[in-house]
C-alpha cells in the first residue's frame, strides 16, 4: 500500500537582500527540539556560489520560523582542503550531549567538475555552533569509491552506526549521464567507517542517478527516501528488512511535483522525520534549492 504525503507549504526561500544566504536553501534536515519545534539545517550559497551550512528553528506544522543562526555555522575550509569550495548539508545525529553533523565537502576539479568527500563537524552547545573534527574527510575516494562521493544519511542502529551515501560510477559523458548509486558503511563510533562496497540502490535505463538518501528504521523494516533523476528529479522510495538489501518501490513514494510553481518541475533532497506523533518530510523543489524548501506530512501518521 502506497504512502500519501500532504504538502503543508513552502517553509523558507532565501532573500538575497538579507545577507547570507544569497541564494538557495538546499538539503534541509530537521532535528526535533520538542514536540512543536525542529531545528532545520540547510545549505545556502554566497555570491560566489559557495555553499555553507546554517539553521533555522521551525514550529511544526504551523510553518512559523522562530529563530535562525546569525550566519553560517559551517563554512568552506582552508584553501587546498577537501571542502574549500563548499560545504553541503548531509545529516545530524544527536548522541548524548554531542551533535554529529555529517556534510559533503566540495573541491573543484580540472579534468572533472568537482570532487566530493564526506566530513564531520561536532557541536556541544545543542546544535548552535559546530567545529570540524579534522580538516580532512572521514570518508574520501577509495578503491570502493574511486570517483567521488555524495550526501550521507546516518542513523544509530542498536550498538552500531550505519551510513548510506552516494557514489559515482564514472565521469563519462558529462554531468547529465552520470550513473550515481547509493552504498552503505558501518561504524562503531560514528567517525571511523567500514564500507560495504556494494551498491544497494542502482540506476537502470531510465533512472541514472540516486542521491541524498533519508533512512528511517521502523519496527518491521527500514525505509529509504531519495532523489532520483530520470526525465526530471523526483523523490523515490525503497524498503529493506536488514538495511543492506533494498527493494525499490518508487510508485509508493506518494509525493510528486506541483501544483505550486516553486516545485512544479522537480522534487529532490528529502528528509523524513518523526515529531509530535506524526511523520514529516522536508524537501526541495525547482532548481536544486534555489526556490527554497517545503514541508509535507504523511497522512494517517
Amino acid at each position: 500500500m502506497g504512502q500519501r504525503w500532504r504538502k503543508l507549504g513552502r517553509v523558507y526561500v532565501p532573500d538575497a537582500g538579507e545577507g547570507w544566504p544569497a541564494s538557495h536553501a538546499a538539503n534541509p534536515f530537521a532535528v526535533p527540539l520538542d514536540d512543536r519545534t525542529a531545528r532545520v539545517f540547510f545549505g545556502g550559497r554566497d555570491p560566489h556560489n559557495r555553499t555553507a551550512i546554517g539553521w533555522l528553528d521551525l514550529e511544526v506544522p504551523a510553518l512559523r520560523i522562530t529563530a535562525s543562526c546569525p550566519g553560517p555555522v559551517l563554512e568552506p575550509g582552508e584553501p587546498g582542503t577537501f571542502d574549500d569550495s563548499g560545504c553541503s548539508m548531509g545529516c545530524v545525529v544527536v548522541a548524548g550531549d554531542r551533535w554529529y553533523l555529517y556534510y559533503l565537502g566540495w573541491n573543484l576539479g580540472v579534468t572533472v567538475p568537482w570532487r566530493n568527500a564526506i566530513g564531520l563537524a561536532m557541536s556541544e552547545d545543542g546544535g548552535s555552533s559546530f567545529t570540524r573534527i579534522s580538516p580532512a574527510p572521514i570518508l574520501d575516494r577509495h578503491a570502493c569509491d574511486p570517483f567521488t562521493l555524495s550526501y550521507p544519511a546516518v542513523i544509530r542502529d542498536g550498538g552500531r552506526w550505519r551510513m548510506w551515501y552516494g557514489s559515482h560510477l564514472h565521469w563519462r559523458g558529462g554531468r547529465e549521464t552520470i550513473d550515481h548509486v547509493i552504498k552503505a558503511a558501518t561504524s562503531d563510533d560514528g567517525i571511523d567507517w567500514r564500507r560495504d562496497g556494494r551498491p544497494c540502490i542502482v540506476p537502470d535505463e531510465v533512472d541514472r542517478a540516486f542521491a541524498r538518501p533519508s533512512v528511517v528504521r521502523d519496527a518491521d523494516r527500514y525505509r529509504m527516501w531519495y532523489s532520483v533523476r530520470g526525465e526530471r528529479y523526483r523523490i523515490g522510495y525503497a524498503e529493506s528488512v536488514d538495511g543492506a538489501s533494498w527493494q525499490r518501490l518508487d510508485a509508493q513514494a506518494g509525493i510528486a511535483p506541483g501544483p505550486e510553481p516553486w516545485d512544479d518541475a522537480m522534487l529532490a533532497y528529502p528528509h523524513v522525520f518523526d515529531m509530535g506523533g506524526s511523520r514529516y518530510m522536508l524537501y526541495n523543489g525547482n532548481d536544486y534549492g534555489r526556490t527554497g524548501f517545503g514541508l509535507a506530512v504523511l497522512e494517517g501518521s
